[in-house]
């Protein structure tokens, strides 16, 4: 319960820092953040529409097709990330707190990057591009990275050429490579990572991970126990990791886990 409580009060001061940074630096100089939030902000500059729901209306595909390819706690807890956004950006005002558009970029990358790795250390995300990586990911090693950018330069590419103004567009990229530092700083840098959990509950660990990911079992000695142990190896997703911990804290506390990011995987990644 203690636990549940924390990440929900993690994502909520996630999606706050989000509604300050969008409606104080991004929003007031019409610059742009990266992911659904950025796709928001573009059609709100130009049909005056109120950008929070936009965010929220734009998410609710894309979390619709979360619960029926994950149906997870993951996207339970980016449903209140996105909920919790729209909601602050109704009550933080849309008032500038920073005159230059370089600084309104900067820090507003540095705030949007810390509430975004919040949400995602707490086991959910900020929605968007967060689960559709979390989805195309699962089952095969996809350059994420390079799509999401690709997909970001083009709603960036958009705002300079409507606006006439490629300032905003230069502006809106040092903003999202910003906040993409942050994220990385926060939580981990790699799609994937690889976890080897040394424990004494091979059974029982191994029946509730093959649920939904695959797992290699190899057999250890303790160099000063001299106890024979069970090493499981485990690649999941950036997006899975916190689920992950928290299942090994509950079946296994004893458990040695040792989390190495995975810079890429060949064969089979995921077994069904």
């Amino acid at each position: 319960m203690k636990r549940t409580l924390y990440e929900i009060g993690s994502i909520l001061a996630g999606a706050l820092l989000l509604a300050v940074g969008f409606n104080m630096l991004l929003i007031p100089h019409q610059l742009l953040a990266g992911g659904m939030s950025g796709v928001a902000m573009l059609v709100g500059y130009f049909t005056n529409w109120n950008i929070g729901v936009m965010y929220l209306l734009f998410n609710i595909p894309v979390i619709v097709w979360g619960l029926v390819a994950i149906g997870k706690r993951f996207i339970f807890l980016s449903l209140i990330s996105v909920g919790a956004t729209t909601w602050f950006m109704q009550l933080v005002p849309t008032t500038p707190i920073a005159n230059e558009p370089i600084l309104a970029a900067v820090f507003g990358g540095v705030i949007i990057g810390i509430g975004a790795g919040l949400s995602l250390r707490a086991g959910g995300s900020t929605g968007g591009f967060d689960i559709v990586g979390s989805i195309v990911t699962r089952n095969r090693d996809f350059p994420l990275g390079s799509f999401i950018f690709i997909l970001n330069g083009l709603v960036i590419l958009a705002l300079g050429y409507y606006k006439e103004n490629w300032d905003l567009a230069l502006y809106s990229m040092l903003s999202i490579y910003v906040s993409s530092k942050l994220v990385d700083a926060i939580h981990i840098r790699h799609v994937k990572v690889t976890a080897f959990i040394v424990t004494k509950e091979k059974d029982l660990l191994v029946e509730h991970l093959l649920k939904n990911r695959g797992v290699t079992i190899m057999k250890a000695e303790g160099a000063y126990s001299r106890q024979e142990k069970d090493v499981l190896m485990v690649v999941t997703t950036r997006y899975e990791l916190a689920e992950l911990k928290e299942s090994i804290r509950v079946l296994d506390p004893n458990a040695f886990v040792n989390i190495v990011e995975t810079v890429g995987v060949l064969g089979q990644f995921r077994r069904h």
